[in-house]
């Protein structure tokens, strides 16, 4: 992750580290679930600008308008949970590298 200064260890006097020191910063970084670490500001951005394809757009507005017509078969409806599911999620990835994004630059 971008901003973070390099680890130093806390070592016994045989040199085996047994401790790691972090700025208060770094470990808020570290420390806030929400971050994305490890990630390259335009890693961040690709993911934060994501989209759903093409395909899954297309069954997403077919399976949509089954439902507005109540025309949707129980393997339909499983499909539609598990799409929304899935832009749901999506979303929370978007909404998670935006965050990043503003918490590290």
């Amino acid at each position: 992750m971008q901003g973070i200064t390099p680890l130093q260890y806390l070592v016994t006097e045989n040199g085996q580290r047994t401790g790691v020191v972090l700025s208060w910063l770094d470990y808020q970084k570290l420390a806030d679930p929400d971050l994305l670490v490890g990630l390259s500001s335009i890693e961040l951005q690709l993911l934060a600008q994501g989209m759903l394809s093409l395909a899954h757009q297309a069954q997403l507005e077919e399976l949509l308008q089954l439902n507005q017509q109540h025309q949707l078969s129980n393997n339909q409806e499983q499909e539609l949970d598990h799409l929304l599911e899935y832009i749901d999620s999506l979303n929370v990835l978007k909404a998670r590298a935006l965050y990043t994004l503003e918490r590290v630059s």
